[in-house]
């Protein structure tokens, strides 16, 4: 199982990612607003502004305060750390 950190000590399965997108967009504020309502939104931004939200294959949300770009880099460095093992 691969884990991300996705800032102030919280960490996520990476396998379970299926989208990391911006919070601007109307569309995802509904779904940010919409996953609140239904108890389905994780906030891990401490407090913080929401930079990236991470949508989970169990239709969870995760609000973070770190960039999308840092989480993805984040993930692609898992990802090549594995297949460099893997070689």
């Amino acid at each position: 199982m691969q884990l991300i950190n996705i800032g102030f000590g919280n960490i996520i399965s990476a396998n379970r990612i299926i989208a990391i997108v911006s919070p601007e967009s109307a569309p995802i504020k509904r779904i940010v607003q919409e996953s609140k309502d239904d108890n389905m939104a994780v906030d891990a931004t401490c407090g913080r502004r929401t930079r990236a939200v991470i949508i989970m294959d169990s239709g969870h949300i995760v609000l973070s305060a770190v960039q999308p770009e840092t989480v993805a880099s984040r993930l692609g460095k898992d990802i090549e750390s594995i297949s460099e093992e893997e070689e």
